[in-house]
């Protein structure tokens, strides 16, 4: 890969780390014990029955969003560090060079196109 993409790619994720950020900062905090992991607020509504079941229906989804963003953010993470380790771009199975444009559209691929068929069954 050549090291004008290998930039864009890596500016390409930071700007996705600080959104992955910036939305996990929305309606979560860190979790001081735990480097990169967060936990969802409790969301506070009101003290009637209605209100403390929306509560616990909010709570329940903002769970959901905190788990799918904070994957997000460490598989941005693990691709930002592989980068600097210049040993981004290599798929983790069949440990050759993942292609250029898969990793354009999808920045923190891990596998290459055929391996990631292999695992869903589709070659």
């Amino acid at each position: 890969m050549n090291k004008d993409s290998l930039e864009k790619i890596k500016e390409t994720l930071l700007a996705d780390k600080k959104r992955l950020e910036s939305e996990l900062a929305k309606f979560t905090h860190k979790n001081q014990a735990v480097p990169g992991d967060y936990s969802a607020d409790f969301p506070q509504l009101g003290e009637s029955e209605d209100e403390n079941a929306q509560e616990v229906a909010e709570y329940d989804n903002r769970r959901a969003m905190e788990q799918t963003l904070e994957n997000e953010l460490e598989d941005t993470n693990k691709s930002i560090a592989a980068i600097e380790a210049g040993t981004y771009g290599v798929c983790k199975y069949c440990k050759e060079q993942i292609d250029e444009a898969r990793l354009i559209a999808r920045p923190t691929s891990s596998s290459c196109v055929a391996c990631k068929k292999k695992l869903k069954g589709e070659a």
